[in-house]
């Protein structure tokens, strides 16, 4: 992704370029969501499971958690931290981690030079 981008385009060239990708959601620190490809309900319970388990990853090491993954058989949920923001997504079963690591990065990374919104 080049340049600076809003949240929603940040999130559709994610699910573009990873077709593993399922549901994602942006937030802030606070759990302020910032963008999603999901419903309100499941983005809001999507960001709150992130935060928990990179609360109780950082419960286990000395240094905060920068990324993890939770897998299942039938999919698994990637959160990545990254300065003030985190970004969580679920995929379909099997990912390959690294490569969805690098594109969530990649994503959150996209909104961090975002100009601000001008008045009209």
């Amino acid at each position: 992704m080049l340049g600076p981008m809003d949240a929603a385009r940040a999130i559709a060239d994610l699910v573009e370029i990873s077709p593993q990708v399922r549901a994602v959601a942006i937030a802030e620190q606070d759990g302020a969501l910032v963008g999603t490809n999901a419903t309100a309900v499941n983005a809001e319970r999507l960001v709150s499971a992130a935060q928990e388990l990179l609360g109780l990853a950082d419960e286990t090491r000395p240094e905060p958690v920068a990324q993890l993954e939770a897998a299942t058989s039938a999919g698994s949920v990637f959160v990545v931290r990254d300065g003030s923001r985190l970004i969580a997504a679920t995929t379909s079963p099997e990912p390959t981690v690294g490569l969805v690591f690098y594109d969530l990065k990649s994503c959150v990374r996209s909104l961090d030079n975002a100009p601000p919104d001008v008045p009209a």
